[in-house]
């Protein structure tokens, strides 16, 4: 009479067979993180494709931000109000904008997942107004179109730095953990102030040489600047309350 045969340790039983593997998404973006990237990628590539010189500069012109708009000789029109924000979705080339769309991929990812799509989306006009604004308040009277989402990219940053860039990916969606840091505990944190510190050299450097490899144009510091600070003393107007476990 032959006994049945147990099995081995390793071996499962047949209702407790393991779920295979859950593989993760190549790109793991928020929604409104993709959506901005989406919106600067077509509209660079209308900008490119589809128009003629002549398109694209009347494009220019009512999308981007163009400080002497504002200096009481032009007529406010609607592109006046609009192009403080629409600015944001026009670059200057493809390295602008690959550059610019990976450091929105790094640091918006994590502040989407803690915003929300919609204090996301009004984190990033707020952080673009900013940038602009203190472009124009040092150019009141600059004619060359700003262009470019960096500004509001350094706002992120800013905000960033007061969560001391700690992310929680406990919950499956990487985002920046714990309550923002004051600003005396920033101001002490070595390893932030280190980023900072490097962030701003770079920015100065590259704005006041007037050289970024592969980006054509001149780099907009000021409007980073503005940015940044919109983001480090502002971003507790857009956190979402934290509900305690």
């Amino acid at each position: 009479m032959s006994e049945p045969v147990s099995p081995t340790e390793n071996e499962p039983l047949p209702d407790e067979a393991s779920d295979p593997p859950r593989r993760e998404p190549v790109f793991n973006l928020p929604p409104a993180v993709l959506a901005v990237i989406g919106i600067c990628v077509a509209v660079h590539l209308v900008r490119v494709y589809l128009l003629t010189d002549d398109q694209d500069f009347a494009l220019l012109v009512r999308a981007a931000f163009v400080p002497i708009r504002y200096s009481g000789r032009y007529d406010l029109d609607f592109y006046a109000f609009s192009s403080p924000f629409t600015y944001a979705f026009l670059h200057g080339g493809v390295a602008h904008l690959l550059i610019n769309m990976i450091w929105l991929a790094a640091f918006g990812s994590p502040l989407a997942n803690r915003f929300g799509t919609l204090r996301f989306a009004l984190f990033f006009a707020a952080t673009s107004l900013a940038s602009v604004a203190l472009f124009w308040a040092l150019h009141p009277l600059g004619e060359v179109p700003l262009v470019g989402a960096s500004g509001a990219i350094s706002g992120m940053m800013g905000a960033a730095a007061r969560y001391g860039f700690r992310v929680d990916r406990s919950s499956g969606r990487a985002a920046f953990a714990g309550e923002p840091l004051p600003i005396a505990a920033v101001l002490r944190s070595r390893g932030v102030m280190t980023f900072l510190g490097v962030w701003m050299v770079i920015n100065l450097a590259t704005g006041l040489l007037g050289f970024a490899p592969g980006i054509e144009g001149q780099i907009a510091w000021e409007a980073h600047i503005g940015g940044f600070v919109a983001g480090f003393f502002g971003l507790r107007f857009f956190d979402r309350p934290q509900v305690a476990a």
